[in-house]
């Protein structure tokens, strides 16, 4: 019955599958990940439960109900565990967790193609719906038939003068009982094999949805899954929920994206990054650092840091810890997609002096830049236009106030109209056409 774990084909995959869910529901990060990780940021936070509170005063309770049930049903025990207990995960434990990211999203890749197991399973199913027929038909038309007395011929006519005798069947009454208890056993197992038809043919089973963990946990990124890979994840439900919410975690990005700022940190103490600082042509302490795959939280334990350099650092939120470095005065930007907190936009807008932008795009030319009204030096090298369709526009830089130096090497064809916006109090313009002839 269990010809599908053994076939070539969907074996392998099961085998694998087990051996992953097994790690993942036995891995601390999970535990971490399940009480700390949350989808969304600190403001949206506030945002969605001021405007939740808001909406559920005008909305009746039908109108509350989900339309669209979740794969998981609720366990009455939340899956948060005590902070202290939660925050402890070593080097090693990290690099594991990591290694765990990378074998699910490979995996998940692989199975997500196609639907042999769900087609299989589907086909023995129906088989063994089939054969309980065929047997219960089979042995109901015959049971009856066992005797105990039975008429029989016998070639013995010469030496008794008799062919035909009555015959008693000892067992047959015992063979009648068995008979009918192997009929009353078949027909659980045929009762079980419809139940089974009828899950697999009145549920979904090849789509899979996280709806009840993302609400219950709060990863709002775990994503839905499809064909074998939601199979599986059905049939792991009918064994214990559970497996199926602890491994979610190693599905969402946003709990990947902690893992890997974990191990950066880990990495990168801060005493490894005080031995970076260095002095700059200005004369103040900088720390620069170099295509890395985040920001290091132990960068904002340094807060003696005058001058902060990044290059090439992609999607990575500065947070509200910045504040902490109450000397910051520089920061230059190379090739950098970032995003601020209210409180480290708040920051800079009353504490940056100095800001050096290189970009490529206009992710990397950020929104902030036009409201930092102390800043008093602006540098920006990337390629510019005045017209919106072609390339990056340089929006107003009017809230500037303080701004003294303005340094800008693009491929500018006139002088836009934000630089005229602060001309009457900048001391310093420096403009690097490269070759391009300003009209």
């Amino acid at each position: 019955s269990n010809f599908w774990f053994k076939f070539p084909g969907s074996s392998s995959k099961i085998e694998h599958f087990i051996s992953m869910l097994s790690k993942c529901f036995d891995s601390p990060w999970t535990t971490r990940a399940l009480s700390e990780v949350s989808g969304e940021n600190p403001e949206e936070k506030d945002h969605k439960k001021s405007s939740t509170s808001r909406s559920s005063t005008g909305v009746s309770p039908e109108e509350g109900i989900l339309e669209k049930a979740p794969s998981l049903h609720s366990i009455p025990e939340r899956l948060v565990v005590e902070q202290p207990t939660a925050s402890v995960l070593d080097k090693k434990e990290g690099e594991q967790a990591k290694a765990l990211f990378e074998k699910v999203k490979k995996f998940r890749l692989h199975v997500e193609e196609g639907d042999i197991l769900y087609l299989m399973y589907v086909r023995q199913t129906v088989f063994k719906v089939i054969k309980f027929l065929v047997i219960i038909a089979y042995n109901s038309s015959l049971v009856n038939k066992v005797r105990n007395r039975v008429r029989c011929e016998v070639e013995v006519q010469e030496m008794t003068g008799y062919k035909e005798f009555l015959c008693n069947h000892t067992m047959a009454h015992l063979f009648s009982k068995l008979s009918y208890c192997y009929l009353c056993l078949v027909a659980v197992y045929g009762f079980t094999s419809l139940y089974t038809s009828y899950w697999l043919f009145y549920r979904s089973l090849k789509e899979y949805s996280f709806e009840y963990v993302r609400q219950e946990t709060g990863i709002s990124d775990i994503p839905d899954v499809k064909n074998d890979f939601a199979f599986m994840l059905h049939m792991i439900d009918q064994y214990d929920p559970l497996y199926s919410k602890r491994f979610a975690v190693f599905l969402s990005e946003v709990s990947e994206n902690k893992l890997k700022q974990l191990n950066l940190n880990h990495e990168w103490t801060a005493d490894k990054l005080r031995q970076r600082l260095q002095t700059n042509a200005n004369n103040r302490l900088e720390l620069q650092l170099f295509m890395l795959p985040g920001l290091p939280d132990t960068v904002f334990e340094l807060t003696e840091l005058q001058s902060l350099k990044l290059e090439i650092i992609n999607n990575v939120t500065i947070p509200a810890s910045i504040s902490q470095l109450e000397d910051l005065q520089e920061l230059s930007l190379f090739q950098c997609a970032l995003k601020l907190h209210t409180t480290a936009t708040s920051f800079l807008k009353e504490n940056l002096k100095v800001l050096r932008v290189k970009f490529d795009d206009n992710r990397e030319l950020p929104n902030w830049v036009y409201g930092l009204r102390n800043l008093e030096e602006l540098y920006l090298t990337g390629s510019l236009s005045p017209d919106a369709s072609k390339n990056i526009v340089l929006e107003s830089l009017r809230e500037l106030k303080g701004l003294k130096i303005l340094y800008l090497k693009s491929n500018l064809t006139k002088i836009p109209q934000s630089i005229v916006d602060v001309a009457s109090h900048l001391q310093r313009l420096f403009l690097h056409n490269d070759g391009t002839k300003l009209v």
